[in-house]
């Protein structure tokens, strides 16, 4: 047995195409527009906006980016890595998932004073980068102590330190509210631990999706995330897709049908050198949406395999450097 979300018609008007992704392409505009210069931590520069909401009917279609390529496969691979409460990138580089590989490298190459041998995005850089990752996939304890994050969300959605060390497992006490009481306002998943961020010492940044919150009304289940920092050409596609999955994995473990994905922003931002990447993108037509389908069985079960995007039509990929 599948679940599923139904999938638009194939025979879309061009009008009809462009509503799918709107609200995301729309935001990339406002800021193109309205947005302003604005320095920031990794040296590269923004144009900015702080706080906007973009809402994603899942009843819709799968809200996946269409005007560039997106890969599904590396967005579904890291929320099953967040689920199991993993913190290390050994997971995600042995499924050739290469989302996160920059900033263990380059708290390897500051621990090592090698930063100016290697100067970040150059050649010599992205080579030596291949050798760190082939060694995370094939020395088990060069992994152990150089492939580590630290407190990223796969700690905080399940492994939450509290007062005397106390752990708390968010998303199994947010599912058992959403079974046994529904109505609660309370059902909210904070990844935003005060202790680590204070004594944060990696390259990673501290979670930039501070929050979530679910809603359940009419047997349908809601989500709103707040997101402190937002990359739009290059995170936020990937956001938009992985909430939308989450909500459907937790939907389905509840036995409710996925709603509205709400998506706040604190700072969202447009790197200077993502922008003409980014106008590429608004000349081109979006396509219908995607359905995603995934089998049925208990959340803790599920694998890369359970899930099958279908009709997925895009445009060629657009490719943005990591500002780390």
């Amino acid at each position: 047995m599948n679940y599923h979300l139904p999938n638009a018609p194939m025979a879309v008007s061009a009008v009809r195409a462009s509503k799918y992704m709107k609200p995301y392409l729309s935001l990339l505009q406002e800021v193109l527009d309205k947005g302003e210069k604005r320095e920031d931590r990794t040296g590269v520069g923004t144009l900015s906006i702080f706080g906007a909401q973009r809402k994603f009917d899942l009843h819709e279609g799968f809200p996946l980016v269409t005007t560039k390529k997106v890969k599904i496969e590396n967005i579904l691979i890291e929320l099953l890595w967040f689920l199991k409460g993993d913190t290390n990138i050994k997971y995600l580089v042995d499924r050739n998932v290469n989302i996160w590989n920059e900033w263990p490298f380059q708290d390897y190459l500051k621990a090592n004073n090698l930063t100016k041998e290697f100067p970040i995005y150059t050649d010599a850089w992205r080579e030596e980068m291949k050798k760190f990752i082939d060694k995370i996939k094939t020395d088990d304890e060069f992994a152990k102590k150089w492939g580590e994050l630290g407190p990223v969300y796969g700690k905080q959605w399940r492994r939450w330190e509290g007062k005397d060390g106390q752990v708390y497992d968010q998303i199994a006490a947010a599912v058992d509210q959403i079974k046994n009481t529904p109505t609660s306002r309370r059902i909210i998943v904070n990844a935003w631990n005060v202790a680590d961020v204070m004594f944060h010492t990696k390259s990673a940044p501290p979670l930039c999706h501070t929050m979530f919150q679910f809603y359940v009304i009419n047997g349908r289940l809601d989500c709103q995330l707040y997101q402190r920092s937002a990359d739009l050409a290059l995170g936020v596609p990937y956001n938009i897709a992985s909430y939308s999955a989450l909500m459907m994995i937790i939907s389905q473990e509840c036995g409710l049908t996925p709603g509205i994905f709400t998506h706040t922003f604190g700072d969202a931002h447009i790197y200077l050198n993502h922008i003409n990447g980014v106008k590429e993108q608004l000349k081109r037509e979006p396509f219908p949406l995607p359905t995603l389908t995934i089998a049925k069985k208990p959340m803790a079960e599920l694998d890369i395999s359970d899930f099958k995007l279908e009709n997925y039509q895009c445009h060629p990929f657009i490719k943005f450097d990591i500002a780390v």
